[in-house]
């Protein structure tokens, strides 16, 4: 069974997420918070397995009450799904760097909210489709600025010598079926 806390400020919001969550089988709702300082003290107690987050609550914040579950070790089994109806870069960046295992938005079908509770509960990690697109496109754009005095990537470094060994056979055998340039190729 997937132990669930809500922390959403909305009563019709967190009832109407019970519902839903409940309706699985395999997830109950152990409690509620109106606010991160209760879903915190909530988390402590009844220490869920994934707790479903809003961001904009009075009082302290869902970003503040991720960061405070997250570096929590009594809670490091627990994880975060932010829930909110903010999708913008800056919102979402802050949630993951607050330690978020996953960001949906609230237009999110029934099935997949049901679906990334089990997905983060397991210990993968979610994101919503258009998320998704801003984290690729964010990082695409981090490396191509990136500095050459950045790390190359695994495949481009030396390898140690028992590697060299193992990779030999492969590289020569690359070499020889490679075509070699003739007159008529040029």
């Amino acid at each position: 069974m997937i132990r669930v806390l809500l922390a959403d400020d909305q009563v019709l919001v967190r009832a109407g997420f019970r519902l839903l969550l409940e309706s699985a089988g395999d997830i109950a709702v152990i409690g509620e918070a109106p606010n991160g300082g209760v879903a915190v003290a909530l988390a402590r107690e009844h220490r869920p397995d994934v707790v479903l987050m809003d961001l904009h609550m009075p009082d302290v914040d869902g970003v503040t009450a991720t960061r405070l579950i997250a570096r929590d070790p009594q809670l490091a089994a627990t994880r975060v799904v932010v829930l909110t109806t903010f999708d913008d870069d800056e919102t979402v960046f802050a949630a993951l760097r607050a330690g978020a295992s996953g960001f949906l938005v609230k237009d999110v079908e029934p099935a997949e909210l049901l679906q990334a509770v089990r997905v983060v509960a397991r210990g993968d990690a979610l994101l919503s489709p258009g998320v998704t697109r801003a984290v690729i496109s964010t990082f695409t754009e981090a490396r191509g600025a990136a500095s050459p005095a950045a790390p190359r990537p695994a495949a481009a470094r030396p390898a140690t010598p028992p590697a060299r060994a193992r990779a030999a056979p492969v590289s020569s055998c690359s070499a020889r079926s490679r075509p070699r340039p003739t007159s008529a190729g040029r």
